[in-house]
């Protein structure tokens, strides 16, 4: 909204008078502190497991006063839902009291404005405190500039340089540190090169006392962030609770893990970065996983609801078991001996799908027009080159053992089909955000390596990056082969000079 618009919404303008000194604006918003807030949501805050080295992006909420550039709200998350952002909003509004507006962008984080027309928890929360939310057109990102300033000033200033964090709470406090530096100490051109601090003029605790900071109770149930690992003697730590150390969980290295999980809202659960749709139906429900480094089974009650290939290292299984887990009973198999396993010859149309009991299954489309061999067991339908036994894919088996037997040129299965054991080698060029695109999996490097040339071996179920003297391992969660070797396409020589 411009300044001419804002002065005849309240007043001080009459309409048609549009040459008027900046300074009444500003002589304007100084009389009425806490005016307007923006808002918005910015990337940039690179994670890495201490454990497995992998990254990951979180999240940083932010809001400024649009009178003094005050940073009212710089608060990290792990996921920007849409509970976390209304949790840094309530969070400054107790601090510093209730503005008259907010300006924020289109996301479904602030509104529901492209979809259903309804109520989201940021509008409530506004509507309830009395704060006139106000929407940027789509497609406007100078309407919210002062905010979207700050952040580059915040990249520029500490996120391109500061690395990754192992937890949360370091990132949070390292953004603490350069947020009181910012309001406090740091002049600003735009406010006279004073800081933002001394422009800025909270509400006073006796009037925000009057009314009070209305908070819906639903943001007590923000889910918690990643939290720092613990580095302590385990001799020198004293248990919580009663219950056992990760130490004594009898596992095996390799061997199977049950553990539980809790169907969330969405019906989408998620372990060790793989996402397992059960429904919104089953919502609330516990769920068992009985898991390997070939197959996941999922159980209700008893009752297996799913099979799906594990994409679960030994180094996975190891974790899951000291966050919870168990050594796992027998593989909850249907019925019967399970102990048939056949192979068939089938090719693969140019779709990637092959014919089997009149069913079209999904192979690969890398694998179109060729011909494969497929191991039928139990749970996994396996396509191999049937010349080399080379393992291709690995899917779930979705026929019944009644139409596996009436298959066509059905024969006792040989050994076992194995992938190939060299991983492939390429070559990626770091983006300027500090990421590449692996089998169309993005993996996360940090901003320094930017324009660096890395060299990625590509395996089954990892990819592994090099940089520098140090290598990174990184979980594989796509299945889609390598098409690309090289980081940069040759470019074609004209003949005209």
């Amino acid at each position: 909204m411009t300044v001419y618009r804002i002065l005849v919404r309240h007043g001080l303008v009459e309409p048609g008078v549009r040459r008027r000194k900046r300074s009444d604006y500003k002589r304007w918003q100084r009389d009425r502190p806490m005016q307007l807030w923006q808002m918005d949501i910015v990337g940039g805050v690179m994670l890495v497991d201490p454990l497995t080295g992998e990254l990951t992006e979180a999240k940083i909420v932010t809001g400024v006063d649009d009178h003094s550039r005050y940073c009212v709200i710089a608060s990290v998350v792990e996921r920007a839902t849409g509970r976390a952002v209304c949790s840094a909003f309530a969070q400054a509004l107790q601090m510093f009291g209730v503005p008259e507006e907010v300006l924020t962008d289109n996301g479904k984080q602030f509104t529901d404005r492209f979809g259903h027309g309804g109520e989201v928890l940021f509008d409530r929360i506004c509507r309830e405190n009395g704060i006139a939310h106000r929407l940027t057109q789509p497609a406007s990102p100078t309407t919210t500039g002062k905010v979207e300033r700050f952040h580059q000033t915040l990249r520029r200033e500490l996120l391109d340089d500061c690395g990754a964090f192992e937890s949360i709470g370091a990132a949070q406090a390292a953004l603490d540190v350069w947020v009181e530096e910012y309001n406090s100490v740091r002049p600003h051109q735009a406010l006279e090169m004073q800081s933002p601090g001394d422009r800025f003029t909270p509400v006073p605790e006796s009037e925000r006392d009057v009314l009070g900071v209305r908070v819906p109770g639903v943001l007590a149930l923000v889910p918690q962030q990643r939290t720092a690992p613990v580095t302590a003697d385990p001799a020198d730590v004293v248990p919580e609770g009663p219950a056992d150390p990760p130490e004594t969980v009898p596992v095996e290295p390799g061997g199977p893990v049950e553990f539980e999980r809790v169907v969330p809202a969405s019906g989408n659960l998620q372990v060790a970065g793989k996402q397992f749709w059960l429904g919104p139906a089953r919502a609330g429900l516990t769920v068992t996983f009985w898991a390997d480094t070939s197959v996941i089974h999922l159980l209700v009650a008893g009752t297996r609801i799913k099979s799906v290939r594990s994409h679960l290292s030994v180094t996975d299984l190891a974790q899951l078991a000291a966050r919870g887990g168990r050594a796992a009973g027998p593989a909850p198999l249907p019925a019967g001996d399970g102990a048939a396993v056949f192979e068939v010859d089938r090719a693969v149309n140019n779709s990637g799908l092959v014919g089997l009991a009149g069913r079209q299954v999904l192979a690969a489309e890398i694998l179109g027009g060729r011909q494969v061999g497929i191991r039928i067991d139990d749970e996994t339908l396996s396509f191999f080159d049937p010349s080399s036994r080379e393992l291709l894919r690995v899917r779930p088996n979705p026929l019944s053992p009644d139409e596996v037997r009436r298959l066509r040129g059905l024969r006792p299965a040989g050994p076992p089909p194995r992938p190939r054991v060299e991983p492939v080698r390429v070559q990626r060029r770091v983006s300027a955000t500090g990421t590449v695109m692996v089998c169309r999996q993005v993996v996360s490097l940090g901003r320094p390596y930017a324009g660096q040339t890395v060299t990625v071996h590509v395996a089954e179920s990892t990819i592994t990056v090099e940089l520098d003297s140090q290598v990174r391992v990184i979980q594989r969660t796509t299945d889609i082969p390598v098409r690309h070797v090289k980081a940069n396409k040759p470019r074609e020589v004209s003949d005209v000079v």
